[in-house]
């Protein structure tokens, strides 16, 4: 029994052929399929950005809470009477430092972007009609450098946002001891 061989070669479609390319071009099968390939991509980085974001501000905001707390501190443990005593709060400045950078590094889940560069308790006397006069005002300052986690993969017109330095400040009236 002798086999055929097959001989192929590209001619011109017939009827039965042009219908199916015909039927081929016009088929919408995987083409969610594609167009979800070239998209993912571009929402997997839109997704790591939301997050790395929203983690980035939730660390700013534990700087705030941090400030908070070590104002209220000194204002619980500083003496009423500091600025008739004419004390200052340079004895309180490790103190309201360790509670600030504390509240930043307490948690593993904080990114590395926020970084405190400086703590500074200050101290302002108020006349007026107080029941203790003048009445002192604590101020925390705290300095931070916040560095974006994706700085590197955005340029706007040449220039690139990788830090931002800025100052978060916190007052309370002291009625300490």
């Amino acid at each position: 029994m002798k086999r055929a061989r097959a001989h192929i070669s590209w001619q011109k479609p017939t009827g039965s052929a042009r219908a199916f390319l015909r039927s081929f071009a016009k088929d919408q099968k995987g083409a969610a399929l594609v167009e979800f390939g070239l998209m993912l991509p571009i929402l997997i980085l839109l997704f790591a950005m939301v997050v790395e974001g929203g983690r980035l501000m939730w660390s700013y905001q534990t700087v705030v809470a941090g400030v908070r707390d070590a104002t209220r501190y000194v204002a619980r443990v500083a003496p009423q009477n500091i600025c008739s005593s004419g004390g200052n709060l340079a004895g309180f400045t490790t103190d309201v430092e360790r509670i600030v950078r504390e509240s930043v590094s307490g948690d593993s889940l904080f990114p590395t972007g926020i970084t405190v560069t400086g703590v500074t308790p200050g101290l302002t006397c108020v006349v007026g009609t107080y029941r203790v006069s003048p009445a002192g005002i604590v101020e925390v300052t705290a300095d931070l450098q916040v560095t974006f986690p994706f700085a590197g993969g955005f340029t706007f017109a040449g220039q690139t946002l990788a830090t931002i330095t800025t100052s978060i400040a916190d007052q309370s009236r002291i009625y300490g001891s």
